[in-house]
């Protein structure tokens, strides 16, 4: 005899009203036995997630959407979801250990079913019923967690590399970028941004990029700096590029790289006493004040 999904929707819906508290319990007791979840994240705090992810199920169920849509449509239960996997995400937990998590629940949820339908029929078709729910879930879960990590590591990245080149307020009206390493175009793009936004900020007259920790020299790299000594130009600042190395110069001058039209000093001292020179000669271009 088959049993309808309305049938089938009415025993889950009364099971999650009616044991909710038991189903939720139970859910966090096998996420601990599994161990999907680590000393980050408390019992109370699965409690919470339990709650919300069964009551957001529940509502689910209640809404005319077809089985087949209630994960992936139901507002509430979609956003259930998603709290459930980036928090999971923010907190270091595998893709996959968090979607058995969310599997676990159906465990929970049928232990709960089993005592209440009685009927085989009924049972097998819930139990079906089930399956589908949370499957969907936890490929949901999954997808949600490997976006979620991709933009927190994203954000993670683009944070180390603000804080590897610092802008720092050398003089009254002075900047300097101190870099390190090797110059792309992602962190190059990151330099310009900052030290864009710091001349705005103090009013620069004279930036310094210092290049004493970059190891070498090439076209791409050039190509960088000059992207970037002309933005700042661009902003009404003059540029001054320090750590210009014996090796380096003979690098730029094998690659017939033209660093001409700026100033550059061999130590990031020279630079300053150059830049303080420029501020303090008004009406007097970069290049004729640094020369005196």
């Amino acid at each position: 005899m088959s049993v309808s999904e309305a049938a089938v929707r009415d025993h889950l819906t009364s099971v999650l009203a009616d044991r909710d508290e038991e189903i939720a319990d139970r859910w966090v007791q096998l996420q601990i036995e599994q161990g999907a979840v680590g000393s980050s994240i408390s019992e109370t705090e699965l409690r919470g997630e339990a709650d919300a992810l069964i009551a957001a199920l529940r509502a689910g169920l209640e809404s005319d959407l077809p089985v087949a849509r209630v994960v992936t449509s139901h507002e509430d239960l979609r956003a259930a979801v998603t709290d459930f996997s980036l928090q999971r995400a923010r907190l270091g937990t595998a893709p996959t250990v968090t979607s058995l998590a969310v599997l676990s629940l159906k465990e929970a949820l049928l232990e709960s079913v089993q005592r209440r339908v009685a009927d085989t029929d009924e049972l097998l078709a819930v139990a079906l019923t089930v399956n589908r729910l949370l499957d969907a879930a936890g490929a949901l879960s999954f997808d949600i967690y490997v976006t979620g990590r991709e933009e927190i590591i994203s954000r993670q990245s683009r944070q180390l590399m603000e804080l590897s080149t610092p802008v720092v307020q050398l003089w009254r009206h002075v900047l300097a970028v101190p870099l390190i390493g090797t110059l792309d175009t992602t962190r190059t793009q990151v330099v310009m941004e900052n030290l864009l936004q710091a001349i705005q900020t103090h009013e620069a007259q004279v930036a310094i990029i210092d290049i004493t920790g970059v190891a070498a020299v090439d076209t791409s790299v050039a190509q960088h700096l000059m992207q970037t000594v002309n933005a700042v130009r661009l902003m009404g600042a003059d540029c001054v590029i320090s750590g210009i190395r014996p090796a380096i110069a003979q690098t730029i001058a094998q690659l017939g790289i033209d660093l001409s039209t700026i100033l550059t000093r061999t130590t990031l001292a020279d630079a300053l006493a150059a830049a303080v020179r420029i501020t303090d000669a008004p009406g007097v271009s970069g290049d004729q004040a640094a020369a005196r």
